[in-house]
């Protein structure tokens, strides 16, 4: 894949500096970041630049360590630490808003009860918290907890987990408000568009009227008097019409265009059960009659939404005008997806409550409780999201976008840990003695994080997968000695190895925790599986929510629940 000449030169220099900083072993991941991090204005581009940078990666590779460092040399050197962006730049600045005043600027955030805010949700807070305090105004949280059908129904638990993960996002909502409490005002609406004509009571059936629509025909019923609509729309009121049999629709043009705007329902009946008001009310309305209501009633200022919902500017739009009323402006943005985030709110929901999800936490859901969980702060999912602006283009980002954001915030004051995952016992002839116990940087970049004392050999924990494949060769223990593996695995017990010197030469680098007083650990990845390991013996004081760097794994957030002293300490991952 073919790039500009400079931004080709500068990926080179990121990948040959961070191999040589780590005796080769670079991911395409963390140079993506560095580069984001320094250069916002490519983050539009992320999902080519990803592929790309794995290209010159293969380049790369097979070069020889002194090869890389030659090349290096060649392009320039390291690219200087004063080159990386400063994190407010990653904010974003969105344009100002229409007609907005200082202190009287209402918005609101409207979401069905079927399932956890998560990452697609995110721009709908944040893009509206952004205004919200700019304008030092008003946020409304309103469900939109209308009646739907029994294949998406209202789960009453989630009123209170959508509550909860705005407060984790950081965006507390002004004031809670509920549909299904609102009802008798959207009936005097109903009342006023019969008034003028603009509706009527059709009964026929769904089939039939679907064919006609899709033609142009009107049904027989479009032709009633404002009073035989009038009194249809209190027999629908009282019981009179059974569910099914009868629907108030809006009087629009037959032959627009668009025959999904022909003669829209504007209310409709159910006896499906409500979780909060029980079968109080019979006759329900769309949820774009409800808006068309509320963002009046409630003096909604400015609709701020994706433009997936052009269908429902048009609708309250042509009930204000037929009603003689001015409505707040509308404003778009398009969908902003992570490539890696499957969501699917309904499949979700059945997921968690089955037992087959760990609840809405679940770091498979990308829910905003499951980012909280893996140690993403919300700062990062607001920067990652304004960043982009408000886009009409349909954009799709690898995680590592997010993960960038996430690193900027935490890296510097992050202490690191060692933890070794499907683990072998190594021990090591002729070990020196005088370091059975080394002391450690808790990171290598700041010293005023302080050090830590951790358990060294003879006997290590090593990855298996790492120890197996360099069978025979000689390799490093990050920053302690080189040990020479044996040629061959035993078939029980340790694998038997040897010291070999403490001179921190160019070696595979092996990630070691000291048998000696290791901690057993266990960590919830990404895809739902937990892995076992063990990690170096300050684990095991580990408080719930502590965030650590495991060195050459990743961030992970020790899990809010865990009790002093459980053992495994059981961690979740956040990422690389």
């Amino acid at each position: 894949m073919a790039l500009e000449p400079e931004l080709d030169r500068t990926i080179r220099r990121l990948i040959l500096e961070n191999s040589l900083s780590h005796g080769g072993g670079t991911r395409a991941g963390p140079i993506l970041s560095r580069l984001l991090g320094g250069r916002p204005d490519l983050r539009p581009r992320s999902a080519e630049l990803g592929p790309a940078i794995g290209e010159i990666l293969g380049e790369i590779a097979p070069l020889s360590l002194d090869a890389q460092r030659a090349e290096l040399d060649r392009l320039g050197g390291p690219i200087p630490a004063v080159a990386r962006a400063a994190p407010e730049r990653a904010t974003g600045v969105l344009p100002d808003l229409p007609g907005a005043q200082e202190g009287r600027v209402v918005l609101r955030l409207a979401p069905f009860p079927s399932g956890a805010l998560h990452i697609g949700n995110a721009r709908m807070l944040y893009v509206n918290d952004y205004y919200r305090r700019k304008y030092a105004g008003r946020l409304l949280l309103v469900f939109d907890d209308t009646v739907g059908s029994k294949e998406k129904a209202i789960a009453p638990e989630l009123f209170d987990v959508i509550r909860h993960d705005l407060d984790l996002a950081g965006v507390p909502p002004d004031e809670v408000l509920y549909k299904s409490d609102r009802l008798p005002i959207v009936y005097r609406w109903a009342e006023r568009v019969i008034d003028v004509g603009g509706a009527y009571v059709c009964v026929c059936p769904a089939e039939k009227l679907q064919v006609q629509r899709a033609a142009g025909i009107a049904c027989p019923e479009r032709g009633q008097a404002i009073d035989e609509t009038r009194a249809m729309w209190r027999r629908m009121l009282d019981g009179g019409f059974a569910v099914g049999d009868a629907v108030l629709r809006l009087r629009t043009d037959l032959q627009d265009p668009d025959p999904a705007f022909r003669d829209r329902v504007l209310c409709r009946l159910s006896d499906l059960d409500h979780p909060r008001v029980g079968r109080r009310w019979r006759v329900w309305p769309m949820l774009e009659f409800s808006w068309a209501v509320d963002d009046i009633e409630l003096g909604i200022t400015h609709v701020l939404r994706g433009k997936d919902l052009v269908m429902e500017d048009r609708m309250e739009e042509f009930i204000w005008r037929l009603l003689g009323v001015r409505g707040p402006p509308f404003l778009h943005w398009g969908l902003l997806r992570v490539a890696e985030a499957k969501i699917s709110k309904s499949k979700g929901y059945l997921q968690v409550k089955s037992g087959e999800y760990d609840g809405w936490a679940d770091p498979r859901l990308w829910s905003i409780d499951s980012l909280d969980r893996r140690g993403i702060r919300a700062e990062a999912l607001r920067r990652f999201t304004l960043g982009f602006g408000l886009s009409l283009a349909d954009i799709e980002v690898p995680a590592e976008t997010l993960y960038a954001e996430n690193r900027q915030l935490v890296d510097a004051t992050t202490p690191r840990r060692a933890f070794v995952g499907d683990a072998v016992e190594v021990d090591v002839a002729g070990y020196p003695a005088d370091l059975a116990e080394v002391e450690l940087p808790n990171h290598p970049d700041r010293p005023e994080l302080g050090r830590r004392r951790v358990a060294g050999g003879p006997r290590f924990y090593l990855s298996g997968a790492d120890a197996l494949a360099h069978l025979g060769e000689e390799v490093r223990l990050k920053d302690l000695v080189n040990i020479r593996l044996p040629d061959r695995a035993a078939s029980e017990g340790p694998l038997a190895a040897n010291f070999v010197s403490r001179e921190n030469r160019k070696l595979p680098r092996f990630q070691w925790v000291g048998t000696s007083g290791a901690v057993a650990v266990s960590l919830l990845d990404l895809d739902g599986t937990r892995r076992g390991g063990f990690g170096e013996r300050a684990l095991g004081s580990a408080g719930p929510g502590e965030v650590f760097q495991f060195e050459r794994v990743g961030f992970a957030r020790v899990e809010s629940d865990r009790r002093p002293g459980e053992l495994p300490v059981r961690v979740c991952f956040g990422h690389p």
